[in-house]
């Protein structure tokens, strides 16, 4: 009887753990999803079409946990179990660019799906001639792509120059020597006119060797790109004789753009060493409205605020540069090696005192550089803002002023080299005192310039808002003379060399502050309108302060305004014509010419410059 009894009650205590377990089970989905969040979503390239094998790495920012899925065939991916908090999530695939999301809180039981579009870092591949001319294809082999451009166009300045085959800027901006309104080919209006070649090949996962090499071309003439070019085509004319001369980073060198090789890792960013565009010209092509494009751009024009204080360090040779990304946030970091001559000095030169080549002493040079970005992007796919700063430090910086004096100059012109006679401002004789000897450094394919040591902070934003783009941006430069001068002889890029060298030229520190604002339209997709302005100025440094109207002189305060407006359409991907306008104008210590002496002022202290050209990408 009690046996009978045990196994009733034993039996009916199975059926009920049966049933406990059965709910029990039953009801675990639901305990758990009362305990967890869950994100999922698709990721397509720009077109529209899925992607597969991406790596979608979703972080917990709370707890620093993470947890990274592929997506399928269909581009989809799903994350469930996830711990409740703010989320990040970042997508990265071979050949697009990293796409990052963030600000993403999900509670207990949420759900979010997260959609993502990719943009592709490089062009795929061309296959054929016609997909080459239909699409922004890349001609591509083995990892290895030739690219380049070409863009031309005429225009007309209401105070120009003729024209010389090195100079690869155009005359859109108001000029020193300007006087005559003309029509002119216009070169690069949009673009440098040139080619490069560039390559990436993984040697192990995730890492890869890349290498570029490129050159600008003068569409008009076929000849390198040369600022210093149109510097010596001058030397020795009288100012009337003129033909337009620049100053800028490209000075005939066979690769004047970039030429650098390095390593590159998917996890620890990219080490590049050779010569390579300064971290303000990354910048300045980043968020200038117009692009840095020559016909309608201060900024890219004049390359004072890429260089950080002079335009021919808009680009450095001997440059180690490093740059990462991480999720929103990047960051870079450069340093150049000093090199070159450092010319021939003599102290006593900047006193006033007589001197010769015997009581000359070598100098070294000391022309090093370093400089810094951090910058960064937020917002959903509907509105993007991004944002940097960058800081760049540069010794003994060379500006070219202006071409060797001819017999225009008032003091000693039977010799037609005044300014080629002297080491600085205080104009000592450097061929023996007597203004009448050979002088130490020939005056062919020379140049004539200042020199400083530069600082200079930038601060730049771009917001994004399709069919708008919105940019603004600020840069605070103080220059000094250098601590370790140069003498005459000393090296400038391009192999160049100084016979003309100005180590005293600031009576005091030198303040520039540039601005710049603009917006650009994108109508159908297809054409760009765009406005920009610009404004540069810098303060007072003569010592004594005697600037007034009929004394000024270029260590007087002054202004440079560039306002711009131009319409660009795209007929193919890689065609496009346009129409703009620019209008600058000068006033103040800016506005004052050459000879450097009070009251000669630029010819005409405006300029006003419509441009129609056309341009071809590959």
């Amino acid at each position: 009887m009690h046996l009978r009894i045990s196994k009733v009650r034993v039996h009916k205590m199975l059926v009920v753990c049966s049933l406990a377990v059965l709910l029990l089970a039953g009801r675990l989905p639901t305990a758990r999803a009362q305990v967890s969040a869950a994100i999922s979503g698709t990721v397509t390239d720009q077109t529209g079409a899925a992607l597969r094998d991406v790596a979608v790495t979703i972080k917990n920012v709370d707890t620093s946990a993470t947890r990274t899925i592929a997506t399928d065939g269909g581009g989809h991916y799903q994350a469930s179990g996830l711990r409740p908090g703010r989320f990040e999530i970042r997508a990265a695939k071979q050949g697009f660019a990293v796409e990052t999301r963030t600000a993403i809180s999900l509670a207990v039981g949420q759900e979010a799906a997260v959609n993502i579009k990719m943009q592709r870092s490089t062009p795929d591949p061309c296959t054929s001639g016609h997909e080459f001319a239909t699409t922004d294809c890349a001609l591509t082999w083995h990892g290895i792509t030739l690219y380049g451009a070409y863009d031309v166009g005429v225009g007309w300045v209401s105070h120009g120059l003729p024209e010389n085959g090195s100079n690869y800027e155009g005359e859109s901006l108001v000029n020193r020597n300007g006087y005559q309104h003309r029509f002119l080919v216009t070169p690069n209006n949009l673009q440098q006119t040139g080619l490069g070649i560039r390559g990436k090949a993984e040697f192990l996962p995730g890492w890869s060797v890349v290498f570029n090499a490129s050159t600008g071309i003068n569409p008009q003439s076929g000849l390198l790109a040369n600022a210093s070019g149109t510097q010596i085509a001058n030397n020795g004319l009288p100012r009337s004789s003129y033909s337009f001369a620049i100053d800028g980073a490209r000075a005939g060198q066979p690769f004047n753009d970039e030429y650098y090789g390095g390593v590159s890792s998917t996890h620890f960013g990219t080490l590049t060493f050779g010569r390579q565009r300064s971290l303000g010209t990354d910048a300045m092509l980043l968020y200038d409205p117009a692009g840095g494009a020559y016909a309608f751009s201060y900024i890219g024009y004049n390359g004072t605020m890429a260089g950080g204080g002079d335009t021919e360090n808009s680009r450095w040779d001997d440059a180690v540069k490093y740059r990462i990304a991480y999720g929103p946030i990047h960051f870079g970091a450069m340093y150049k090696f000093a090199d070159g001559s450092g010319g021939c000095y003599d102290p006593a030169a900047a006193t006033g005192a007589t001197w010769t080549a015997t009581s000359c002493t070598p100098q070294s040079a000391h022309n090093n550089a370093y400089g810094f970005d951090l910058g960064g992007t937020i917002g959903p796919d509907k509105g993007k803002f991004s944002a940097d700063v960058v800081f760049q430090h540069y010794n003994q910086a060379i500006s070219v002023l202006n071409p060797l004096l001819g017999p225009q100059s008032p003091a000693t012109p039977h010799l037609g080299f005044t300014q080629s006679l002297t080491d600085s401002i205080d104009t000592t004789p450097i061929n023996g005192g007597d203004g009448l000897g050979p002088n130490l450094i020939s005056t062919d394919n020379t140049v004539y310039g200042i020199v400083t040591d530069n600082n200079a902070v930038m601060f730049a934003a771009k917001y994004v808002r399709d069919p708008f783009k919105f940019f603004a941006g600020y840069e605070y430069i103080w220059q000094n003379n250098p601590a370790d001068p140069l003498g005459v002889g000393a090296s400038d890029q391009g192999g160049y060399f100084m016979s003309g060298v100005e180590d005293n030229n600031l009576d005091s520190e030198k303040l520039v502050n540039i601005w710049w604002r603009g917006v650009k339209y994108t109508y159908l997709s297809k054409t760009d309108f765009t406005f920009a302005w610009y404004q540069q100025r810098q303060n007072d440094f003569r010592v004594p302060q005697t600037c007034a109207p009929g004394n000024f002189r270029a260590s007087c305060a002054g202004t440079l305004n560039e306002g711009s407006f131009y319409v660009d359409h795209h007929f193919t991907k890689r065609f496009d014509g346009f129409v703009g306008i620019a209008y600058s104008w000068v006033g103040g210590g800016l506005a004052i010419a050459i000879p450097h002496g009070p009251g000669v002022p630029y010819l005409h202290n405006s300029n006003f410059a419509p441009t129609v050209g056309g341009r071809f990408t590959f």
